[in-house]
């Protein structure tokens, strides 16, 4: 790979706005996000994280601004004259092939095995054959440790596994970067510890990364860059170590302190022995 092709942000928005109806969820939203570089959004339910998220693979589109993946354009083209058209879903497809995303609420089929669930990204939409399929599919899961439940349904599995399926679906289409979308916040929190450990694993393996999270901790432990949102825009970014310790904005100091008092709170709750009065 030359020097230039590295130099490329592998996911960039530039001026990127989306509404919903009257109400504008991204304002002028920039980001490059550079190979190997595992970027977490945080913020303010509402913020626009999870749409930011999304404009990323085209799965929501944006009202205005350029998405590129490796440099190529994503979703629309420009005309002659200044106004953009909307590309096909072909070439939507072709342009966002290398990128992949685990979603918040695993999104399984139910009805269809592990193993199948996790070859429908091949077989469906890439014209895989079954058989090579299936052995990439068998490799996904044994990759996030879940070889053995190949022929289990979704509904046979934890959370937690049922989330490990996801990322394995995720994996099985070979991407460049993956995008995850609050992929703990559904489990019971005896089992956010296994997921996050197979995305720690990626994370060692080098693998791009955009995530969003309210796990401050985990944020801080794998991220190499950390971005605040609120209203749509970007409020500070930076280092996890510098964010979270030595925070410059108001704003973030206070989002901060609001989670870690939830933090404390949990652990001074007084404890119900049972007596009576």
């Amino acid at each position: 790979m030359n020097a230039s092709a590295v130099s490329v942000p592998m996911v960039s928005l530039k001026g990127v706005c989306k509404s919903y109806g009257p109400v504008q969820v991204l304002h002028d939203f920039e980001l490059d996000v550079a190979r190997g570089e595992v970027v977490t959004l945080i913020g303010p339910s509402g913020s626009g994280k999870t749409t930011a998220l999304r404009c990323m693979n085209f799965l929501e589109a944006h009202d205005a601004g350029e998405v590129r993946i490796r440099g190529a354009l994503l979703g629309y083209s420009t005309r002659s004259d200044g106004t953009r058209q909307r590309e096909s879903e072909r070439s939507v497809a072709e342009v966002r092939a290398c990128v992949a995303m685990v979603f918040q609420q695993f999104n399984l089929w139910p009805h269809m095995r592990v193993i199948d669930n996790v070859m429908a990204p091949l077989t469906i939409a890439r014209g895989v054959p079954a058989e090579q399929a299936r052995a990439r599919a068998q490799k996904a899961l044994e990759r996030v440790g879940l070889g053995a439940k190949a022929q289990a349904y979704p509904a046979q599995l934890s959370g937690g596994q049922q989330q490990r399926v996801g990322i394995a679906r995720a994996l099985v289409v070979e991407p460049e970067v993956m995008l995850l979308d609050e992929p703990t916040s559904a489990l019971d929190p005896e089992l956010v510890d296994e997921v996050l450990e197979v995305i720690l694993s990626l994370v060692r393996e080098g693998m791009t990364m955009v995530m969003v999270t309210h796990e401050m901790g985990f944020a801080a432990k794998v991220s190499t860059r950390v971005v605040f949102m609120e209203a749509g825009r970007i409020v500070e970014q930076g280092p996890p170590a510098t964010l979270f310790q030595t925070p410059k904005t108001e704003r973030l100091r206070a989002f901060l302190r609001t989670w870690l008092s939830r933090q404390r709170q949990a652990f001074e709750l007084p404890v119900n022995d049972g007596a009576t009065a």
